[in-house]
């Protein structure tokens, strides 16, 4: 999937890679799809059964079959027919409803008397009391129905039969039902659009939530092919993963006249990637005669002012990419991509059918900005490369997870790459993947990119995976390898259509590389166990004095413990590059090597391009060198190790490894940086200073200082843009106007509200440029006032254009008014005025903001059973709530909160649960830090505020 993450617009390792001299280069990539595309969906705990049958309460140590939560290999499925039929409008209860029939034919693969098929909030007709038919195939006969009901904690429909099925047998299970067509955004679930309640219905069922459309194997190793027939309204249009059938029309028993569309037989494929939707939306599609139909499907309004272009534009230049980067062709007929007014995740990657939030598939040159346009191209890439890496090629069970997505996450950026060579998308794997989730994975409480299949049973437990380690820990530089090329390409011939565990890919790889003459200091094997069986990274040290070289576990909290054994130590097989006195040397595995000494004056800096999943620290000496380089002639340093160096320091800084006063000093260059990658590390970075201390009186002096380091930046692009009436595609003019702003750059702040103003005066014409409105509406409102508020709340809900109104919902929550704050609060709980699928975004927006933190903390404790009932189905990421409102605590009264929040809701975590331990963690190393720090950074603030306003 894609943005869950928002992402959180949803982290995974794909593969050690052997390039020419012989090694493997580790990584990890791309936090924005976790946090678009998590999708930490919470499992309802009740449901209405119809009929006779019990419902039990499973135990702790389940004894019965139907009471464990992975379904028995006796049963495997061959095909399934299903019709469905949603109401798009409500009945007489005031419910949208869905009903259907399905027939599942299946294989006896060992005797059984038992059937269990996952189902979810279905109420099923009874046939003679029981949920079912069942009848043998090719003349046998089947055996008679002894008992059935609903298991509702493992989600079963449970069957007990009179004698066994016979091994070698098929039979089919036909069952007739009823569902919910809820606003939950999870299973067949319905979206509204419009003023006018437009209803459409569509689906998500990764992970476990097709069990809610209608009865089924729900495990993706339970691989099946799928007839789909949609039953719907005239003046709408059904789609599913198929090419349709001609429609027809047909009259209900009840006189309803309705069109009923049939589509062509799936590929194989599991249960998570079925998809269908019935709307009322228009379509641009490819050339007539391309090999592959490519439409694009959205609102008409949207379609007709050519939002959809862009996506047109480059789906089919993306796969043809995949398909020679791959070696197969695309598999299907047709490629349909659809956006959706609501949708919990970035995107899915239904085969055949890709759904995604608006607002990674639409783009409007005249309102979307440069990054828009780039999610756009990402999140479509991503989506593709899964077709064959996750839709053709499957993990066995969720614990793998990791495979599909973090492969996903590292080739949608080549993908990207190749439709916009342009944008230099690897300098972005950086600051958008690689940054982001090596801040998650340096706690004692990360996981294991692969966990035991026996530690991942519960729907809980599987949305839980769905977050950055999963999507963003991976290894890259492995595409320039012929020897990873071969390897993918060969595993993806072999095991097409049929599922896999990760060992798969290591023998595979391996031998190739065995083929091609390829030596390793271990196995393939050997050395990805290190990354993927054991959380967290090394911190390599480098003395540059004697050349040695050592690892230790980073942890960003150096007093927390780890309580998770590693048979391997935790330490890992590292593969080291770097550069002295800006030559390159060459890649070994970490050893001691004499070349590290330097001569009087040299600098060395390791981990080119951050092309290794490791931070480096150094002597004190290499230090001095390296920050005397930045301040004389910081372009010597490749821009992206630039960025390197201040992360790395900052981070380590936090660990005590290194004086927090040597972190700040790496930004003391910035003043003469004109490149967005060091400006937006260093912005990350001082973020949390400004967590830390915007409620004390570290932040006069610190704002100071951030104001003289920014402002030649602020009159760089001031010259550059003709005094801003012409604004050119650069990233960092964002940068220079967000800090110039917030630091009180002079003329900034009367620009943007300026800007605003013009634009409140004829709201039909909004000059202010697509790049820069996030930052100008943020501004503009926080120095206004209700009505400056009520103006931009007026055009958020008049917006036509998804990623206007997203840029709108962002800028609301930066208003001084605590009044303004809780009433936005309070919005995000009514559908009415903020869409379910951005609930959880608005939340943490208004967490960010110094006065709506407590806000927003005290709403959450005060509404945590409403938001976890209603909004439990995968409309909200809990993990992600969690994480935004709790980022400020630093103080031993909020880490008492926080935890008495936990104890009172222990039954009532659900994904969530693991965010609270990261969330404590995190609080106490904030405290730690803060009482350790505060004095020394207000000091160094100071005098280094006053030094710059001297030379001034």
């Amino acid at each position: 999937m894609g943005k869950g993450f928002f992402i959180s617009k949803v982290v995974a390792v794909v593969c050690v890679v052997v390039a020419i001299s012989a090694v493997a280069t580790i990584i990890a990539l791309s936090v924005v799809y976790a946090q678009e595309k998590s999708k930490n969906q919470e499992t309802p705990t009740t449901a209405t059964t119809a009929g006779p049958g019990t419902q039990t309460t499973t135990p702790s140590t389940p004894k019965e079959p139907w009471q464990r939560y992975r379904l028995p290999d006796s049963l495997s499925p061959i095909s399934y027919n299903v019709t469905l039929w949603p109401r798009l409008t409500p009945n007489t209860d005031g419910l949208y409803i869905f009903s259907g029939y399905s027939t599942v034919l299946f294989t006896c693969v060992k005797e059984t008397d038992l059937i269990l098929i996952h189902s979810n909030k279905l109420n099923f007709t009874m046939f003679d009391g029981y949920h079912a038919q069942l009848k043998a195939v090719d003349g046998a006969s089947a055996p008679q129905l002894k008992k059935s009901w609903l298991e509702v904690p493992t989600q079963y429909l449970v069957i007990q039969l009179s004698s066994p099925l016979q091994a070698g047998s098929t039979y089919e299970l036909f069952t007739e039902f009823v569902g919910e067509l809820a606003d939950d955004l999870g299973g067949f679930y319905r979206s509204e659009y419009d003023e006018d309640g437009v209803i459409l219905a569509t689906t998500q069922m990764q992970p476990t939530d097709a069990r809610k459309a209608f009865p089924c194997f729900d495990e993706p190793a339970m691989k099946a092919v799928f007839h789909m027939t949609l039953i719907h309204p005239h003046g709408t249009v059904a789609l599913s993963n198929s090419m349709n059938y001609e429609p027809i029309n047909i009259t209900t028993p009840d006189g309803l006249n309705l069109i009923q569309t049939s589509f062509g037989p799936t590929e194989i494929m599991s249960t998570y990637l079925l998809a269908f939707v019935v709307c009322d939306f228009g379509f641009i599609q490819s050339d007539l005669g391309a090999n592959v139909l490519i439409r694009i499907w959205a609102r008409k309004k949207a379609i007709e002012e050519g939002q959809g272009a862009y996506a047109l534009e480059k789906t089919g230049p993306i796969l043809s990419f995949f398909e020679k980067y791959y070696k197969i062709p695309y598999p299907l007929k047709k490629s349909d991509q659809i956006a959706l007014p609501d949708f919990s995740a970035g995107a899915m990657e239904n085969w055949g059918l890709i759904t995604y939030r608006e607002t990674a598939l639409l783009y409007n040159p005249a309102v979307s900005s440069n990054g828009d346009k780039e999610w756009v191209a990402t999140v479509i890439s991503h989506e593709l490369a899964h077709m064959w890496f996750g839709n053709l090629v499957t993990t066995k069970w969720w614990n793998d997870l990791w495979l599909n997505e973090g492969f996903a996450t590292y080739v949608s950026y080549l993908g990207a790459n190749y439709a916009e060579p342009d944008w230099n998308m690897s300098d972005l794997i950086v600051l958008n993947e690689i940054i982001g989730v090596m801040a998650v994975d340096a706690l004692a409480s990360s996981h294991p990119l692969s966990s035991k299949e026996a530690d991942v049973m519960r729907p809980e437990d599987i949305n839980a995976l769905f977050d950055s380690i999963t999507y963003s820990k991976h290894f890259i530089d492995m595409h320039q390898s012929k020897s990873f090329i071969i390897c993918l390409q060969t595993y993806l011939e072999e095991f097409k259509y049929k599922n896999t565990v990760y060992q798969d890919l290591w023998k595979n790889l391996q031998t190739v590389m065995d083929n091609a003459g390829i030596q390793l200091p271990h196995s393939v094997e050997v050395i990805m166990n290190r990354w993927i069986l054991q959380m967290g990274f090394p911190v390599v040290t480098i003395d540059t004095k004697t050349g040695k070289i050592s690892q230790k576990h980073f942890l960003l909290n150096p007093d927390s413990v780890v309580d998770v054994p590693s048979e391997f130590n935790y330490e890992w097989f590292v593969p080291i590059t770097w550069i002295k006195t800006g030559a390159a040397k060459d890649q070994y595995w970490l050893l001691t090597k004499e070349d590290m000494t330097t001569g009087d004056g040299d600098w060395l800096i390791a981990n080119i391009d951050m092309k290794g999943f490791y931070r480096v620290n150094y002597d004190s000496e290499n230090w001095d060198r390296i920050l005397t380089k930045l301040s004389t002639q910081h372009q010597d340093i490749p821009v992206i190790n630039r960025a390197q160096i201040i992360d790395d320091a900052f981070n380590l800084a936090r660990a005590k490894i290194v004086s927090t006063t040597l972190a700040l000093s790496t930004t003391r260059f910035l003043n003469t940086e004109l490149e967005y990658m060091p400006w937006q590390t260093a912005t990350r970075n001082l973020d949390y200073f400004v967590l830390m201390f915007d409620r004390s009186e570290v932040y006069g002096p610190m704002q100071g200082y951030i104001n003289k380091k920014v402002t030649p930046l602020f009159k760089h692009f001031e010259e550059l843009t003709a005094n801003w009436t012409k604004i050119p595609e650069k990233y960092n003019q964002v940068n220079a106007l967000s800090w110039g702003c917030s630091t009180g750059v002079d003329g900034c702040k009367e620009l943007t509200t300026a800007w605003f103003k013009e634009w409140m005066d004829n709201p039909d014409n909004n000059k202010i440029s697509p790049n820069l409105r996030t930052t100008v509406y943020c501004s503009a409102i926080a120095e206004g006032g209700a009505v400056e508020w009520d103006f931009a709340w007026k055009m958020y809900k008049s917006a036509t254009i998804a990623s206007e109104a997203e840029k709108l919902l962002y800028a609301l929550s930066c208003t001084k008014q605590p009044w303004l704050l809780n009433r936005y609060l309070e919005y995000c709980l009514d559908p009415t005025m903020i869409r379910k699928q951005d609930a959880t975004f608005t939340i943490n927006y208004i967490a960010g903001n110094p006065i709506g933190q407590p806000l927003a903390w005290d709403f959450i404790r005060a509404n945590w059973a409403h938001i976890f009932n209603d909004y439990g189905g995968g409309s909200m990421s809990f993990g992600r709530l969690i994480s935004g409102v709790t980022k400020r605590f630093s103080s031993e009264f909020e880490y008492k909160q926080l935890l008495q929040f936990k104890e009172d809701n222990i039954n009532q975590l659900g994904s969530a649960a693991s965010s609270f331990e990261q969330a404590l963690e995190r609080t106490k190393a904030n405290m730690d830090w803060v009482a350790l720090n505060k004095e020394l950074v207000f000091d160094w603030f100071t005098i280094m505020f006053t030094q710059d306003v001297k030379r001034c």
